[in-house]
């Protein structure tokens, strides 16, 4: 197949995907690097991508009960955290000659557009990447849930999850030899196997529109582009 079976994405990255390696803090040239090129790849063959950035890499708002902080204004802080690796992330993306805005739902006029959904979808019809920072814009819901939201509301035809393994196993395989992965799963499956890859509100808001997911590990090398040309890699989650 030389034609992609997707026109419209919406790609899902973990703050730590920008980082040196899984656990680490802060930002990683290489890490930058690696995911303008398979955005760059992608973006070839005619597809329009748009991006939902996490901010693990510097701050997990509810992680900060631990220090006093109450969760809603860690939850804020959490959402500032992805609008940081929003502007890096466009930054990487320009410097190979992609074209980015960064929305944010949280307004910050100052570095990024503020999330306006007919906006959003003439950028990527312009062939623009947009990338979507800030979450929801509400505490208590996780970026995983803004990229369900935001694929549904930008028309994307499916989710790419991007993570440290090559799709769903039955237990972590980074620690159990034992763990097998699945192919395909359904979104019940997932629900009801407990499986960690997105929080339960953002499964079943594409269970509820029939949005397919695939998880998949981003650090290797095309994957994006192998997946939008049918390969079968990591794992693909829908009815």
């Amino acid at each position: 197949m030389d034609k992609p079976i997707y026109k419209r994405v919406l790609l899902k990255l973990g703050g730590e995907s920008l980082a040196a390696e899984e656990g680490a803090f802060g930002l990683d040239e290489g890490a930058l690097t690696n995911i303008s090129e398979e955005v760059c790849d992608a973006r070839d063959l005619g597809v329009e991508i748009a991006i939902v950035i996490g901010g693990g890499n510097i701050l997990r708002g509810a992680s900060l009960s631990s220090i006093g902080i109450e969760r809603t204004t860690g939850d804020y802080m959490g959402m500032l955290a992805t609008v940081i690796n929003g502007l890096a992330l466009q930054h990487a993306l320009e410097r190979v000659g992609i074209p980015t805005r960064v929305q944010s739902a949280i307004e910050i006029q100052a570095v990024s557009e503020a999330y306006v959904r007919r906006r959003a979808i003439r950028h990527l019809e312009k062939g623009r990447v947009v990338i979507f920072a800030g979450g929801t814009g509400n505490p208590y819901f996780t970026t995983d849930t803004a990229a369900s939201l935001r694929a549904m509301e930008i028309g994307a035809q499916v989710i790419f999850k991007a993570t440290k393994v090559d799709g769903i196993y039955t237990a972590d395989p980074m620690t159990d030899e034992s763990a097998t992965k699945f192919q395909e799963l359904s979104y019940l499956d997932v629900l009801n196997k407990g499986l960690k890859v997105m929080d339960s509100t953002s499964i079943s808001l594409c269970m509820d529109n029939k949005l397919p997911l695939v998880i998949f590990n981003l650090r290797h090398k095309h994957s994006i582009k192998r997946v939008l040309l049918g390969e079968k890699l990591g794992t693909k989650v829908g009815v």
